[in-house]
């Protein structure tokens, strides 16, 4: 009762924008709170949805799925991953999901024991320790950041690994820094995590929650994980590449590389079932399969990110340029992040603290609005600047 009486900060400001936007008007409300895509889906996502509804039965378009997932449709998302990785899967390393949250809840359903450890590196998604104590009930232990560039912070993580550590949660292209992890950054991980694993005698995971995997800028070259570390879960959601947040849909994979592989594949299974997830939805499962390879239009989040980055710099604000995602992760202007983040409402500016997401003295913009209104927005961040003695 605790837990559903308590919402999520981000929620509660985007609740806030809608009360707040019945007294001034939508169009005077900045809402940077919630990642909900302002991309429309590429045209083959209307497309396909209108051949199947025309083509298939009723009740084969809208009835159950086996628990994995239609054997096409994995194999499309083995296809997909090998064209554009160089990987070798196949449609039995895959299982579909309701998104990307089902899928990391049933992998660590799938691999937690009481007492297990599931190591956190900031800044993070918040809903990573809400899954990890009550899931499974299993301990988060939150690593700091590493501000200066929001890669893995290597102490720190050096420290918290221990004989209880059973995996680790890594984001990239990150929310809410919008960092990409460099290939160092992930052959430093691969390598400490097998030199920890052989030293207590068990595997350690690697859980890698991918749904901007497809959001990076620049020509920067994200790694695919599991070609660096075996005992690799891919967690990915369709929410992000094809703009279907609501729709729930994404999968899991478990590589032919990690260890038991076929035993652990089971428990992610069986770990559906126990939490409910009977098949991912069905006509959306065939619309991912045949749209594997689409994405939407992602440079208008990298004209946005441009925009953003260039108008907060010349305001005077300070912040790492992101690589990926749609996200933006500024120094606040005071060390209280939250107070900062209440003074921006007073322009009508919704920004989410970064204390949050592990990272005090930071918030997070969500850019995935309409360029126009991050233009318009701009002034007021130099307003609100100006409040802190910034000209």
């Amino acid at each position: 009762m605790r837990l559903g009486k308590k919402r999520s900060t981000i929620r509660e400001i985007f609740e806030y924008g809608n009360r707040r936007a019945k007294i001034v008007g939508r169009e005077n409300i900045f809402d940077f709170s919630l990642g909900n895509p302002s991309v429309a889906p590429p045209n083959c996502v209307t497309e396909e949805i209108n051949a199947f509804v025309a083509q298939e039965k009723a009740e084969v378009l809208h009835g159950y799925t086996s628990a994995t997932g239609l054997e096409w449709v994995r194999q499309a998302m083995a296809d997909s991953l090998n064209s554009r990785f160089g990987t070798a899967f196949n449609k039995d390393n895959f299982y579909m999901t309701v998104g990307a949250a089902a899928s990391i809840c049933i992998v660590l359903k799938a691999i937690a024991c009481p007492g297990d450890e599931f190591i956190v590196p900031a800044p993070y998604f918040p809903e990573y320790k809400c899954w990890i104590e009550n899931t499974v009930g299993g301990k988060c232990v939150l690593i700091p950041a590493e501000p200066k560039d929001f890669q893995i912070n290597f102490a720190e993580l050096e420290k918290s690994l221990s004989a209880n550590t059973k995996a680790v949660i890594i984001n990239s292209p990150n929310n809410p820094s919008g960092a990409v992890y460099s290939e160092e950054t992930i052959k430093k991980l691969a390598v400490l995590l097998e030199k920890t694993a052989a030293k207590f005698g068990h595997p350690i995971y690697l859980i890698s929650d991918e749904p901007y995997r497809e959001i990076v800028f620049d020509g920067f070259k994200r790694p695919f994980v599991t070609k660096y570390y075996k005992n690799t879960f891919i967690c990915y959601s369709f929410s992000k590449s094809l703009s279907l947040p609501g729709e729930r849909i994404g999968y899991v994979v478990v590589p032919d590389e990690m260890e038991d592989c076929k035993d652990v594949y089971a428990a992610v299974c069986g770990a559906g079932r126990i939490l409910g997830y009977v098949n991912a939805p069905s006509l959306f499962q065939r619309v991912a399969g045949k749209c594997a390879d689409k994405t939407a239009d992602i440079s208008i989040y990298n004209k946005n990110r441009d925009v953003l980055y260039e108008g907060l710099i010349n305001a005077g604000y300070s912040c790492v340029k992101p690589n990926g995602a749609f996200y933006m992760f500024p120094r606040t202007l005071e060390a209280d992040d939250y107070a900062f983040c209440e003074k921006a409402k007073e322009y009508d500016l919704l920004l989410v603290p970064g204390t949050d997401f592990g990272c005090p003295g930071h918030c997070r913009i969500a850019y995935c609005v309409q360029t126009e209104t991050i233009e318009r927005a701009l002034p007021l961040f130099k307003k609100l600047a100006a409040d802190y003695g910034i000209r």
